[in-house]
């Protein structure tokens, strides 16, 4: 069937098989499928939607777009497994939940992404590293899961590389929001993994891509069908995001904040009871513990022993890095002149977080993007960063708690990151209760 066949197929309202989904992404990735094509593809399914098998369908042809991980012939003696989150403000679950999983007897070929827009990526956190190879040839890569058990790399342009050219298209033509396209564009990559079992974060509140819970809901359900329908099990977790996770926004700060914790440090409760309730499910998935609260436990455990840490550390190391980061933080990430507290207008609690501005006041520091080719300033973010219920005030007041520890290059800076903060969080008499942390499982 013509190209142009199977827009109008798909304008039309007519569920698509295998056969054609698989040529139209073929299409795409040879570029026999035009821009113009794919453009009107993606509009037809926005507005026309997808069923089960179609998105099924739809997932596993860009997953064969390119190269698919085989780990079969490494004779691992476990599952290999890994965690996707829709991304926020301040979510570095994945840097203590990688080695986490390896210390429990998983291999994570975790691959990760840039941030975009308002949240951050993990990819970049690692990028902080001075000599981190976010991107090891397949040879390297393979080592490393082997002998350490977890590896955080970033995507090679031969990972599902029909997702990466209708991703730009949607993003051009208004399509990004597409349930269904969404869904495909993030299991193309798990999939291509070689996973044996997947846990998702989905995160909703005002730091989320999808706010609305019904919509991050909705997002869940569709990955894990999507999934178990391509034969790879997965569970969902539906986690809050009115508020940064961990106490920190931003690269090297964030480093830092989970080097402390994998040294046994205490953990801000939040950012730890995510980390190993998305531990727990994924260690029962796979089978390496016998249900979720022994997988927390497991989890919790490597942490507390120092296994993690040990796993961190030797995949720092194999991959190019220092070997005395965990130890020594302050000799590797690179730290910004200017910092100084942000206080509060008034004394009060905080009772309302638009946490998507906060990220937006990271990037305004340099630390975030507005397009791909952004550079990024490592150092600078937020740090000690109060949640909800917290008690702020003036600088010299009595409730003298600032709103954060800004982190810039510049005076210049640091005054417009500290308005977008003051803007961000509202200060009242009282705070209503926090919502729950993590709100379903799916």
């Amino acid at each position: 069937m013509l190209p142009q066949e199977i827009v109008r197929a798909k304008r039309d309202g007519q569920a698509l098989d295998a056969a054609t989904v698989a040529a139209f992404v073929r299409g795409i990735t040879d570029g026999s499928v035009t821009e113009s094509q794919a453009a009107a593809f993606a509009m037809a399914v926005f507005f026309r939607g997808m069923d089960l098998g179609e998105r099924v369908a739809l997932t596993r042809a860009m997953r064969d777009s390119g190269t698919v991980m085989e780990w079969r012939s490494l004779n691992l003696p476990g599952p290999v497994i890994d965690k996707h989150s829709t991304g926020g403000v301040g979510d570095k679950v994945s840097l203590i939940l990688a080695p986490m999983l390896a210390a429990c007897g998983g291999f994570v070929p975790m691959v990760s992404g840039r941030g975009l827009g308002h949240t951050g990526g993990t990819l970049d956190k690692f990028e902080a590293i001075p000599g981190y190879r976010a991107k090891p040839d397949n040879e390297l890569l393979r080592r490393v899961v082997r002998e350490v058990g977890c590896a955080v790399i970033g995507a090679t342009d031969d990972i599902a590389p029909a997702d990466r050219r209708l991703y730009a298209i949607r993003d051009v033509t208004a399509t990004v929001e597409s349930l269904d396209l969404i869904t495909a564009s993030i299991l193309s990559k798990k999939l291509a993994a070689g996973l044996d079992a997947l846990v998702m974060d989905v995160k909703f509140g005002s730091g989320a891509f999808m706010q609305r819970f019904e919509d991050a809901e909705a997002l869940a359900e569709s990955i894990v069908t999507v999934s178990v329908g391509a034969e790879l099990p997965a569970v969902a977790l539906l986690t809050d995001m009115n508020e940064v996770l961990g106490r920190s926004a931003g690269n090297a700060l964030e480093m830092r904040e989970c080097l402390a914790i994998l040294r046994g440090e205490p953990a801000e409760p939040r950012l730890y009871e995510v980390t190993v309730a998305l531990a727990g499910e994924l260690l029962a998935l796979a089978k390496l513990a016998p249900d979720a609260a022994a997988g927390r436990a497991l989890a919790d455990r490597s942490v507390r022993d120092g296994r993690a840490a040990e796993r961190f550390a030797r995949m720092v190391q194999a991959l190019g890095g220092p070997s005395d980061l965990l130890e020594r933080p302050d000799r590797h990430l690179d730290r910004a002149p200017v910092v100084r507290p942000v206080f509060a207008e008034r004394a009060g609690r905080v009772a309302a977080i638009d946490t998507r501005a906060v990220g937006m006041a990271v990037v305004a520091l340099g630390g975030g993007r507005t397009k791909v080719t952004d550079a990024i300033d490592f150092a600078v973010g937020l740090d000690s960063v109060a949640g909800l219920g917290t008690e702020v005030g003036p600088g010299g007041g009595p409730s003298a708690q600032p709103l954060a520890i800004l982190h810039a290059r510049t005076e210049a800076q640091a005054d417009e990151a500290a308005a977008r903060l003051r803007r961000a969080v509202t200060v009242a008499d009282t705070a209503p209760p926090r919502g729950p942390l993590i709100a379903k499982r799916v």
